[in-house]
């Protein structure tokens, strides 16, 4: 196909972004990243304040998700984190992409003001991905011992990793600190999920590192609480990707606690799902600890609760109508004195 002009209409309404930023920058920043630091662009250009749990709402991210991202871009020189003497983040300052250094960066505009409450807590480690350099990149693929985790992860994948997957791969040995046997049990275990983009292999590795695995025995272990019971919990709630700790643990109360079998899990989330779009799992978790209380075994006792139900809100409506319908006669009052003596006269 022949090559094309790119052009647009006139438009004030504009964020511009730095060519450096596009060349050098954006090859090697995850969704995540990006979508943060173009969105602090973009607020920054309209004057306008933000904060950690807004952009993790916008983006339906943790808060997790956007701490490590404006790390990562404070660790490559683009922004800078101001903080109280409580730890809590109260400013940022975007800084200019051309010192690669960050050396006399530019501050170009405070993006988040003090927030209106404190900020949750962070990870205990760092583990926010650095930017490697191409002579990184090039003396870990030659290295004996890393370039076998090279072999091993391509045979697993099927294909020749990028070199943004190499520089992955030395995230988990460097910033992660796994072990070969680690990451090889890693990759094996994401594939034999179906999942082979990083971004996904990233975000278990790194939820390892937070729960503090250390070895293959501990990562089945944590891989066993999150079965295809909790996977399927999550679809049927309409969530994606790795499970939370707390996701996790309300689907294994449910199974696990409450005994309950796959398919009166499903139905309390198919309830879930036409009721709210929001907090599911706490809305799944207040109809199944109902059931729990209520004995329910088996789909039939849920449809019996439900015909109960409906007949005690027929009731109680017929109820009220009768209600209604008495209070509209006209209450009369008697002299039963005066009575009784007109009838001892007849």
């Amino acid at each position: 196909m022949g090559r094309f002009k790119i052009y647009q209409q006139s438009c004030a309404d504009v964020t511009v972004v730095s060519n450096l930023f596009i060349d050098e920058y954006m090859k090697d920043a995850n969704d995540a990243q990006l979508k943060i630091y173009l969105y602090l662009l973009r607020m920054m250009s309209a004057g306008q304040s933000t904060s950690v749990s807004d952009i993790a709402d916008k983006f339906n991210h943790t808060e997790k998700d956007v701490v490590r991202a404006l790390k990562y871009w404070e660790k490559n020189h683009l922004l800078a984190l101001e903080h109280d003497d409580a730890k809590n983040l109260i400013g940022i300052q975007l800084l200019d992409a051309s010192h690669r250094d960050g050396e006399a960066s530019v501050s170009l505009a405070p993006v988040v003001p003090l927030p209106s409450k404190p900020e949750a807590p962070t990870e205990k480690g760092d583990f926010s991905k650095p930017a490697y350099t191409l002579d990184q990149l090039k003396e870990f693929k030659n290295n004996e011992e890393t370039s076998q985790i090279i072999f091993v992860a391509e045979q697993y994948l099927g294909k020749p990793l990028s070199p943004s997957e190499i520089k992955t791969i030395i995230f988990f040995t460097d910033r992660l600190k796994f072990s070969e046997d680690l990451i090889d049990y890693l990759i094996q275990y994401c594939v034999g999920k179906g999942k082979k983009d990083f971004r996904y292999i990233e975000k278990v590795a790194i939820s390892w590192a937070e729960e503090g695995i250390t070895t293959p025995k501990q990562a089945a272990k944590a891989a066993a609480k999150y079965d295809k019971t909790v996977y399927d919990i999550m679809k049927a709630l309409g969530k994606s990707g790795v499970p939370t700790k707390a996701e996790a643990d309300f689907a294994l109360k449910w199974s696990n606690e409450y005994g309950f079998t796959q398919d009166i899990i499903l139905e309390a989330c198919s309830r879930t799902v036409m009721a709210t779009d929001k907090h599911r799992f706490e809305y799944a978790d207040s109809i199944l600890t109902s059931w729990y209380k209520k004995q329910v075994h088996h789909k039939t006792d849920i449809q019996n609760l439900d015909e109960a139900y409906a007949r005690n809100k027929n009731s109680a409506s017929k109820s009220a109508c009768a209600a209604r319908s008495f209070n509209q006669f006209p209450q009369r009052s008697y002299d039963f004195d005066a009575l009784e003596k007109e009838l001892l006269s007849n």
